[in-house]
């Protein structure tokens, strides 16, 4: 814009005025509290919380160092202006954003920097704030906290503690009169003391108090177990099974990742599976989304089959128990696979001497299953050697070469008395199920395979199709081949099958039915530094004690070096060291925790950064408790079910489909432990999920790889691509500083105003689709609020220019269409259609030589939710003294002006004119099919006949054709 022009219309919106009016909006908006939410009591207490309710959830942002791109905001402008739209829609809005602050990420930093990662969080936080602020978002900023604040983690512990000193009765009532539930731990023992319930191996009385500790631990849903776990040496520390890549490598850093077994503490999340997956019915969550949680669950229905193994052959296990969904192929098990860590075989980490197998080969052995070796001692030692390095996925992946070597130990098939090798294999994994299987090779590729290599039998027990020739038969058919003495199963179906030999197992304690979960408990430690330290101390025979509430939080030590000790990457044979350990001031302590005074040993691990996480939605109901995780009134009132027989939860929670499986299972599976024991009044966390799309740019490389400046780029997809006159290549994807393609909402709002940022990123297209950014595009939502702001404002004398006249009728009707349509649209979160649908009022207005008022302001008032600095400054310009943002979404008062303009069908028969009707523009093709037919006119050409054919190109062409 040249001076000149600026000085002749030095009222024009553009980037400078909108800055002006943007910062003076968002510094009134702080000063008044506008975007308080109330609660029914406590410090938060007021008046709003008489109205209904409305909790508008994101997920929790990790505060970057490189802070926000365009992409990041996305999802948040949606929920603002739906927050916005909902204020005005009379509802009290709980509308917030905290900070997910624990991680890997900072702690990094600070090992590469020396820099204390709560600075460098604190850094990135206020940085984040600030841009977000930028942007207009209303959130409530009284409710805001981050992870790493004290109040915060002393919560995190005590939910922690509510795990640990609980355990889960599948006997029990829980609040909503279910069966099944998290029990305190002090009722377990109660009824050990009792008897009520029985104790292994000795009565509880008998028990000195580490056996009873052992004992109730083995119960509780905090946990500490010798347990496989993901070791990553090059980061040094453990990963959940989420953090690890298909390929079997860290999430962050792509370093490989080994199996190993640690004591850690996991969290029995697998005892509330079923729950986990039955109330997904309960909540209105994307059915894809509820597809891959039931597949992560991974229930599967079948019996848990138990085979003998005779003494005599080196094990001390006397017998080897598997689960199989296809107890009706029993008869055609030839052979077991076990892991190699089974203990079948010995202790995980044995020397070849201590390996429990025989010293010799058995007579039965065929040449094929010793590999080459002299004694199963050295098959099987070699064995596990060999696999020790190797990740999950190398070791179950179906293209690989099937490994394995007989242990020299047979099992017995329980159904025919048959003996059956039973092999080692990598492909059987120990955190699976039992860690055995019984293989049946006619009926699963895997074991044919497997069966093949190994020549060992293949007994057919399901009738193939009559066309199938070779290979494993793995369809459905008739059971064939399976009988003794006893039953027979031959002629039945499947399920026939499995109900009558699961039935004949169980009465011979043979084995039972049983529903298994391919969900495993949760390793919940991490050898990190930045992250909450459990409330937990050790005593000096290795017992684990809570500690008091009154002793919360347990904060951080300083530390002078933040890493654990990492490793060579491909180093498997190491172990964690975390950083903690070397705080000797902090780890050993002196306590009476009512044993008097004694020396314990605090975790020098801490809490993975999903705790956090899994709860923040709740306290951000009642920030500032200082006595509850949450008050039942606050909690009740924004989290619990909306009507009777709900599960409750925030009304939306608009977040990325990557969490599909890792934090909305673990917060499903916190929450529901806090609403068993009473602390919540609403089973699910998030009664609906809303999954925005992402931003994406192009990225330019060129000739040596390298990317460069995506802004300083030319030419167009006809001519090719260049930079600095050189030829590059165009790439389509993320966005990032180290793509070169990052454009920041700070050079936006600079270059436009944040009020063109939004309407943009809102006009993209729908929000759960993603879609490519494009910069020069922009200027399309700016040339759009221009026009708007001229529609009201005079750019040369800033004077109001609006008429209070009554408008037109062509006006009036298509102001009561806009904010019919327009409501609708904010409704559905169909951001995008509601911005064209105000484009095309916002046109009309331009057009007339003067605009009424009755249209301006609702135009205002609708375009709030998505350009809201614009539209108070527009609101205060037309006269108003207070505020748009609790002002009333406009509303449709005359529902005549929502009838449309008829239009004229001109019904044809035969080709020529044989009648006309008057229809509404909308009619859908049937019913004008119908009229046209019905019309006196085809009436009297039918003559009672139906017609041969009827055109009909709605509303204003029907053909019809009379029958010959």
């Amino acid at each position: 814009m040249s001076e000149s022009t600026t000085a002749e219309t030095p009222f024009r919106y553009d980037a400078k005025l909108a800055g002006e009016i943007e910062t003076r909006w968002q510094d009134a908006w702080e000063a008044t509290g506008a975007f308080h939410a109330d609660n029914p009591e406590g410090d938060l207490a007021g008046p709003l919380a008489a109205k209904e309710p409305y909790y508008l959830l994101d997920m929790f942002p990790y505060p970057s160092g490189s802070g926000l791109h365009v992409g990041h905001p996305l999802g948040y402008i949606a929920t603002d202006a739906l927050a916005r739209f909902q204020r005005m829609q009379g509802k009290n809005v709980l509308y917030t954003l905290g900070f997910d602050a624990f991680g890997l990420p900072a702690e990094q930093y600070a090992i590469q920097t020396g820099q204390h990662p709560r600075i460098t969080t604190d850094e990135n936080v206020n940085n984040m704030r600030r841009q977000l602020r930028r942007i207009g978002l209303s959130h409530d900023l009284r409710r805001s906290f981050q992870t790493t604040d004290d109040n915060f983690v002393k919560w995190t512990q005590w939910i922690f503690l509510q795990a640990f000193n609980s355990y889960y009765d599948p006997e029990a009532t829980r609040p909503d009169g279910k069966i099944g539930s998290a029990r305190p731990v002090d009722e377990l023992i109660a009824k050990f003391e009792t008897g009520e319930k029985a104790t292994p191996n000795k009565p509880w009385a008998d028990m000195d108090v580490k056996e009873r500790a052992e004992l109730i631990d083995s119960y509780r849903l905090a946990y500490v177990s010798e347990a496989p776990v993901n070791w990553c040496p090059g980061l040094g520390t453990v990963l959940a099974d989420e953090e690890v890549t298909n390929d079997g490598r860290s999430e962050r850093g792509n370093y490989p990742v080994f199996k190993s077994r640690l004591r850690q503490w996991m969290m029995r999340i697998t005892a509330y599976a079923d729950r986990l997956s039955e109330d997904l019915d309960t909540v209105d969550w994307p059915e894809k989304i509820i597809t891959q949680q039931r597949n992560w669950i991974g229930k599967s229905q079948g019996a848990t089959v138990h085979f003998a193994v005779e003494a005599g052959q080196g094990t001390s296990e006397e017998r080897l128990t598997v689960f199989t969904t296809r107890p009706d192929t029993l008869f055609g098990a030839s052979f077991m696979v076990v892991a190699p860590e089974h203990a079948l075989v010995g202790e995980n980490n044995a020397p070849a001497a201590e390996l429990t197998v025989p010293e010799q080969w058995p007579a039965e052995t065929r040449p094929e299953w010793t590999r080459g070796f002299a004694t199963p001692r050295e098959a099987v030692a070699a064995y596990r050697e060999k696999t020790r390095t190797r990740s999950e996925l190398e070791r179950t992946q179906d293209a690989g070469e099937k490994t394995g070597v007989f242990t020299g130990i047979f099992g017995t098939n329980p159904v025919d008395g048959r003996k059956i090798p039973v092999f080692i294999a990598d492909y059987v994994l120990m955190g699976y199920g039992t860690g055995a299987i019984m293989a049946v090779p006619a009926h699963d590729d895997r074991d044919y395979a497997f069966a093949q290599k190994f020549n060992l039998d293949i007994r057919t027990t399901i009738q193939p199709a009559t066309d199938h020739t070779e290979g494993a038969w793995t369809g459905d058919g008739v059971i064939v081949n399976s009988e003794n003495a006893e039953i027979s199963l031959n002629g039945l179906n499947k399920a026939e099958a499995i109900a009558k030999i699961t039935a004949w197992l169980e009465e011979r304690e043979l084995g039972f039915a049983t529903i298994t979960f391919r969900l495993r408990d949760w390793l919940f430690s991490r050898q990190r530094y930045w992250g909450e330290p459990f409330p937990v101390v050790y005593g000096a025979d290795g017992r684990v004690h809570a500690l008091p509430e009154e002793m919360l939080p347990i904060t951080l030590p300083e530390v002078d070096d933040f890493r654990p000790r990492t490793f060579e990457p491909d180093d498997a044979n190491s172990s964690p060291e975390a950083a903690l350990g070397r705080a000797t001031h902090w780890t050993s302590v002196e306590l009476d925790l009512g044993e008097g005074l004694q020396t314990y040993y605090r975790d020098t691990n801490t809490m993975p950064n999903w705790a956090g996480s899994c709860w923040y939605e709740i306290r951000y109901a009642d920030p500032n408790n200082g006595d509850k995780l949450v008050s039942e009134a606050n909690e009740a009132y924004w989290m619990g079910p909306r009507k009777p027989g709900e599960a409750g939860g925030t009304d939306l929670y608009v977040g990325g489909v990557e969490h599909t499986v890792l934090h909305l299972l673990y917060a499903r599976f916190w929450h529901k432990i806090l609403f068993d024991l009473g602390h919540v009044s609403s089973s699910e966390p998030f009664h609906k999920l809303f999954n925005q799309g992402y931003v994406q740019a192009y990225a330019f490389v060129d000739e040596r790889g390298e990317y460069v400046p995506a802004a300083e780029v030319e030419g167009d997809e006809k001519t090719g691509w260049t930079y600095q006159g050189r030829s590059v290549t165009r790439e389509y994807g993320k966005m990032g500083k180290s793509l070169k393609n990052s454009v920041t909402p700070d050079e936006m709002c600079e270059a436009y105003g944040a009020d063109t940022f939004r309407l943009y990123e809102m006009s993209m297209g729908p929000l759960e689709v993603s879609r490519p950014w494009d910069t020069r595009a922009v200027v399309g939502s700016y040339r759009f609020l221009q026009r708007l702001w001229r529609n009201a404002v005079n750019e040369n004398t800033g004077e109001l220019t609006v008429t209070d006249a009554e408008a037109d009728l062509e006006t009036k009707k298509l102001v009561a269409r806009t904010i019919a349509e327009v409501t609708e649209e904010y409704r559905n979160m169909r951001l995008n259609t509601a911005a064209a649908k105000m484009i095309v009022l916002n046109n009309h207005l331009t057009g007339l030589s003067v605009v009424p008022r009755e249209a301006i302001e609702p135009l205002v008032l609708m375009v709030s939710p998505l350009a809201p600095h614009i539209a108070e400054e527009l609101w205060a310009k037309l006269g108003h003294s207070e505020s748009l943002l609790r002002e009333p979404f406009p509303v449709v008062t005359d529902e005549s002006l929502l009838e449309e303009d008829k239009v004229v069908c001109v019904i044809q028969i035969n080709g020529k004119v044989r009648g006309r009707l008057e229809v509404e523009p909308s009619i859908s093709e049937d019913e004008l099919r119908d009229l046209a037919v019905a019309h006196e006119s085809a009436q009297r050409a039918l003559e009672g006949r139906e017609p041969l054919k009827v055109i009909v190109r709605a509303p204003k062409l029907v053909s019809i054709v009379l029958p010959k």
